[in-house]
């Protein structure tokens, strides 16, 4: 059988076995690809490419212990090797300590010193430019892969309940197991969970990995904790002799389950984010404004403090509180959206 898209039958109960499930010579086969596809070749940036022809060697000597990036990379589906990417970071904060030495000369030094600045303010603001600005780029851009794969992991925690019923429906229709990730792969609106299907379908077909063996790798590298859980379970259940189906109608009725507390415990959150926004952002600038006025009136202190502490309720107090309670609000509806 010289095409390994080809399947070999199997009886319905056995949804494990694909082609060369159980072969011990698996090794270098040919793929058949669909007419006119090419390679995609994973390219870098210019900015990367330079920073590792420069910082290569360093970033090689330094970053290739580095598992912790190394795996946030693999979970963010970066497709970046990690000492290309500790290259990147070196450059970068390299680049900007260029541009705070700059900042603190130009505006530190000359400007300031043109305008009579003390010197303490002068060199308050040099430390700041040169010190904070590389140490700023540094940490965000060492910490942007572990950032996108919790992002994929929140993606997928908020879809695995809709992606279990479509493994579970498939299930029951006695699909392999193989051809369900394939499928669920396929499924664009299941998001991060269909590109981990979509890499578990990769390893099978173009690498050649029994299902198992792939799962086993996509438990490992998955930001999803759930997802993780569920994957060993597929594994457990297939090694252990047990049957698939009834797994996945079980886990599908735990991820609806947990899915409905945890709407219900938004709802809750959201009905005392509501209590809370009528108490601080609408009753109390009322009562502070009022007993401002009436404090000024009585006690005869200084109207234009009193004043100027006015518009700062109304101008900063007021706006900035409203904003907040919209951003956590909308912040909370973005992550339940399905």
């Amino acid at each position: 059988m010289s095409d390994v898209f080809k399947r070999v039958e199997v009886k319905k109960s056995d949804y494990t076995k694909t082609m060369g499930a159980h072969r011990e010579d698996i090794g270098p086969h040919v793929v058949r690809m669909r007419k006119g596809a090419i390679p995609d070749y994973v390219k870098l940036t210019p900015f990367q490419d330079m920073s590792w022809r420069i910082m290569g060697k360093y970033a090689t000597e330094k970053a290739s212990g580095n598992q912790v990036l190394e795996e946030n990379l693999m979970k963010a589906h970066m497709k970046i090797r990690v000492e290309e990417y500790y290259a990147y970071v070196v450059m970068a904060t390299v680049i900007m300590t260029i541009v705070g030495i700059a900042i603190a000369v130009g505006v530190g030094v000359v400007l300031f010193g043109l305008l009579g600045v003390s010197i303490l303010l002068r060199v308050l603001i040099s430390v700041v430019a040169i010190v904070l600005l590389p140490l700023m780029t540094f940490f965000v851009l060492s910490g942007s892969p572990g950032s996108k794969a919790k992002g994929r992991g929140k993606d997928i925690d908020k879809r695995i309940a809709a992606a279990m019923s479509f493994i579970s429906a498939m299930a029951s229709a006695d699909v392999n197991i193989d051809v369900i990730f394939k499928e669920l792969s396929r499924q664009k609106v299941y998001g991060e969970i269909a590109a981990e299907a979509a890499w578990i379908t990769r390893d099978t077909e173009l690498l050649g990995s029994d299902i198992l063996t792939a799962i086993k790798k996509a438990a490992k590298r998955s930001p999803s904790s759930k997802f993780q859980e569920f994957l060993q379970g597929v594994i457990t259940t297939s090694t252990s002799g047990g049957q698939l189906k009834p797994y996945f109608l079980l886990k599908a009725d735990e991820f609806q389950k947990d899915n409905k507390l945890a709407m219900k415990s938004q709802m809750e959150t959201l009905g005392m984010l509501a209590e809370s926004f009528v108490t601080v952002v609408v009753a109390f600038p009322l009562f502070l404004v009022v007993i401002m006025a009436i404090m000024a009136i009585v006690g005869g202190g200084n109207a234009d403090m009193t004043v100027i502490l006015l518009y700062m309720v109304v101008g900063l107090m007021i706006p900035i509180s409203q904003f907040g309670f919209i951003f956590v609000i909308w912040n909370m509806s973005k992550e339940s959206a399905m």
